[in-house]
């Protein structure tokens, strides 16, 4: 039984310095006991301390980082089976395959759909952040080559796939401060690969042979030989077998504390589905349980964008709504005499409402306070969408330098507020009610007259 944050506490320095990322020692403490921390992010822990924490502190799923930059991709860390339980912490990476044996117009082509397909929702964008690069034929210089194009023209994570350790070693030396995920460890050359990992410090991804027996025998190995940094395989390319050995790993490593299965696992969907549609199905099944890499034959806009959105809905922390960013939202290319709406910043309210407004046609210019995620009537209820802090937002906010009229549109939900915020803005200003549903914002902005 692992320790609680009151024991942990005890063995720490108690400086509260903050070095580690949170304000004290009892908060990393805390932490460390719900496997959301490492012990070494603490400077001044002893080593008498190190050596009575170092199994109970370490996260149940080893975190790694595959890649580096904008690109670079944060896996495991997970702490809970059910994302309803706390939330899940790092969404699954998504990888496209380019190998040394493809025409140049296919990875050209790949390349240039990954480029474009990224999309803005929420104040997040969504993208793909990952190449899988498979060498065929062992040439070690056109592997790097093309591991260079991509590295070139897109800056994304790499994983690095190869059955030849020489050509592995030589894309690794190259390209190893991309931190690439180096695939696959098994039975056969497991040595040399952990050597390799060690040396580069590159993560390496461990791959058994349809056994978890065999993937645990291999984890085993490598800890011992220093290899920190894995990403589990389990070789099975069947979908019921191994949505059921995603299962038990995780459960294996949160339930049971098994350190041989505690690392974060890759999909391969391009080698279980005949065709795209079925690898996203494969997917997006593994999105939900418990891919932490996913990789695909390919990225076309209509397959990847469901999956971004499942990915995003998945490991949206469920304590906490989806929110829009506060500030102002111009629609249609409003001007200073274009209408101003004002209302909450919880997600499903923003889209809904700036879909109507942008349909209605009408030049607006739309106005998002932070409500902490909650609807028009709830943060009404809630004391959060006064005609105080309406007004006070809308003062700070800068639109009266925008626009030349006084003027500003409240949801039909928050008329009750309309005189006190009248108040808040001062002389002239005029607050106008608009309708109760989304639906009628086109009809009430062409007959609006500021």
């Amino acid at each position: 039984m692992g320790l609680t944050g009151i024991q942990i506490f005890k063995l720490l320095p108690k400086t509260n310095c903050g070095e580690c990322g949170v304000p004290t020692c009892l908060a990393f403490a805390m932490n460390l006991a719900a496997g959301k921390a490492e012990l070494d992010k603490c400077p001044y822990v002893s080593e008498e301390a190190k050596e009575k924490l170092a199994s109970e502190s370490a996260p149940p799923i080893r975190p790694l980082t595959i890649g580096s930059g904008e690109y670079a991709v944060k896996v495991g860390g997970e702490t809970v089976l059910f994302r309803h339980e706390k939330t899940f912490v790092n969404p699954p990476g998504l990888a496209v395959m380019v190998s040394t044996n493809e025409d140049a117009a296919s990875v050209a082509g790949k390349i240039e759909r990954f480029k474009k397909a990224q999309y803005d929702r929420v104040g997040l964008k969504l993208r793909a952040e990952m190449f899988a690069i498979k060498d065929v034929g062992g040439n070690a210089d056109a592997f790097c080559a093309l591991a260079k194009k991509v590295t070139d023209e897109v800056g994304a994570a790499m994983i690095f796939i190869s059955d030849s350790v020489d050509v592995l070693t030589a894309a690794a030396d190259k390209f190893k401060d991309k931190k690439p995920l180096l695939y696959a460890a098994t039975a056969a050359n497991a040595e040399a690969l952990g050597n390799l990992a060690k040396a580069a410090e590159c993560p390496l991804a461990v791959k058994g042979d349809g056994s978890m027996e065999s993937l645990i025998a291999l984890t085993e190995k490598l800890s011992a030989m220093g290899v920190k940094d894995m990403v589990l395989d389990t070789g099975t390319r069947e979908l019921k077998k191994c949505f059921e050995e995603q299962v038990v790993i995780r459960r294996a490593a949160l339930k049971d504390r098994m350190r041989a299965l505690g690392f974060p696992t890759i999909v391969m969907a391009n080698e279980m589905g005949d065709g795209l549609m079925e690898e996203a199905l494969v997917a997006a099944t593994f999105i939900a349980k418990y891919g932490a890499v996913i990789v695909m034959s390919d990225l076309q806009p209509h397959v990847l964008f469901p999956l971004l959105l499942e990915r995003l809905n998945i490991y949206t922390d469920p304590q906490r709504p989806m929110t829009a960013e506060q500030g102002i939202y111009p629609i249609n290319n409003p001007d200073e005499n274009s209408p101003v709406l004002v209302t909450c910043n919880f997600s499903l309210t923003y889209f809904i409402v700036s879909g109507e407004i942008e349909g209605s046609r009408v030049p607006s210019w739309l106005l998002i306070q932070d409500t902490e995620g909650l609807s028009v009537m709830t943060a009404w209820a809630a004391g959060k969408f006064s005609g105080e802090s309406v007004g006070t937002f809308i003062n700070k906010s800068g639109i009266k330098d925008k626009i030349k009229h006084k003027n500003v549109i409240i949801p039909g939900y928050a008329a009750g507020i309309s005189g006190e915020l009248e108040e808040e803005l001062g002389a002239g200003w005029t607050v106008s009610v608009g309708p109760r549903e989304a639906s009628q914002i086109p009809k009430f902005l062409k007959s609006f007259k500021a």
